[in-house]
């Protein structure tokens, strides 16, 4: 699917706030977020579809974690970010900055701008998360990244599939040394020979990638996104385990505390 890559001077947002993050290998840790509009994904099990495409205005929010959104129209000058980024890093409070969506690559060419820029403004280390599928908008920006979370998406699970770029993606990810760790939708429909196919893919770049499996959230209306059962989520931890030494299963722990 073709997907217009952003333009440099603006960006198109979702919305920019403070909260704990409840992902990944990173979690439980304060993050400024800030949530990038479009996706060229479409995952069944998609919780932001929201996201999807670029909403005439994006939600800043004026105090870290009070949630008291303002409203400013799409798209957003670099200078305006920076502002409201910088009205949020209040004096020990975030551990990082986490770039989210949607899929951020998608605005590579406003992220080589601005990366530089907040980094100097805020001294927090950056952490893209990103459905691993673009490795040609990952590359511009990887000096400005401190950590890197990617997915690979399981045909049996998402409806994508997108094995040769998830394996570049991890390749240049490693060989620039920046912290990577890897994330794993797993569901009821989950087919353990893609998951073993995983396992293969992460290995052969280096087995000490953390890989993190989350089970499924299930979503209102589609009956389709189910859980897996405990007994499968071990027995594919278990499976995960012959290929890399570090297999986490953490499910989305911000939605257990009801954090939106």
């Amino acid at each position: 699917m073709a997907m217009q890559i952003a333009q440099a001077s603006k960006a198109r947002l979702i919305e920019v706030f403070s909260a704990i993050q409840g992902e990944g290998l990173n979690v439980g840790t304060r993050q400024i977020f800030i949530r990038f509009a479009l996706c060229d994904l479409r995952c069944h099990f998609c919780d932001s579809a929201h996201t999807w495409g670029v909403p005439e205005i994006c939600k800043i929010e004026k105090t870290p974690g009070l949630r008291d959104f303002e409203t400013h129209p799409n798209p957003v000058a670099l200078p305006d970010l920076l502002e409201w980024v910088g009205r949020q890093n209040q004096p020990g409070l975030h551990d990082s900055i986490s770039l989210t969506g949607g899929e951020p690559l998608l605005s590579a060419p406003f992220l080589g701008q601005f990366l530089p820029e907040v980094r100097s403004l805020t001294d927090l280390p950056i952490y893209l998360e990103t459905g691993g599928h673009r490795p040609e908008q990952l590359l511009p920006i990887l000096p400005y990244l401190d950590s890197i979370g990617m997915d690979i998406k399981l045909p049996s699970v998402s409806g994508e599939n997108r094995w040769q770029v998830h394996q570049e993606f991890l390749h240049l990810c490693h060989d620039a040394q920046v912290e990577v760790f890897v994330k794993i939708i797993i569901s009821s429909q989950t087919n353990t020979a893609e998951l073993e196919q995983a396992g293969e893919l992460v290995a052969s770049v280096d087995a000490s990638i953390p890989v993190f499996l989350q089970p499924v959230t299930p979503i209102l209306g589609k009956e389709s996104v189910v859980a897996p059962r405990p007994d499968r989520v071990l027995e594919w931890q278990s499976l995960m385990k012959r290929f890399v030494k570090q297999v986490r299963v953490v499910p989305q722990t911000h939605k257990m505390m009801n954090q939106l």
